[in-house]
């Protein structure tokens, strides 16, 4: 699998934690933020090619309206929201976005950040 530069949005310090330490021990650059705002904080300063977000988060921003700020501000990037709301229950996500259920297993994110490589990683320009 090729690496991947993430974001990993999630307010739970647990599971952000293994979960990072998970995708780093497979060769992937993480950095993590605990809400929607860290998130976007930390976009301006890096360089990634997917942000995985938690749907349900704290201080004012759900995954959704950060994934829609994404899709707007770094189009080229890839998306995976993750939430233990069932799907059916989130309205619409931006095109081209990922959903994972929780609990989902370290392997089903793997396979989704596989996927996106077979897809090809589109790169933000520098």
């Amino acid at each position: 699998m090729d690496q991947q530069r993430i974001l990993l949005v999630e307010d739970d310090t647990d599971l952000r934690r293994v979960v990072c330490e998970a995708l780093e021990l497979m060769g992937h650059n993480v950095t993590t933020a605990v809400d929607g705002r860290d998130a976007l904080v930390k976009l301006e300063q890096g360089e990634f090619d997917v942000v995985c977000s938690d749907v349900a988060m704290p201080n004012g921003m759900s995954g959704i309206e950060l994934a829609e700020r994404v899709r707007v501000l770094y189009p080229e990037l890839h998306l995976i929201l993750t939430s233990g709301y069932p799907r059916s229950e989130l309205g619409a996500l931006p095109e081209g976005t990922m959903f994972l259920t929780k609990p989902y297993r370290l392997a089903q994110l793997l396979d989704a950040l596989a996927s996106l490589t077979a897809k090809g990683v589109r790169q933000r320009a520098s």
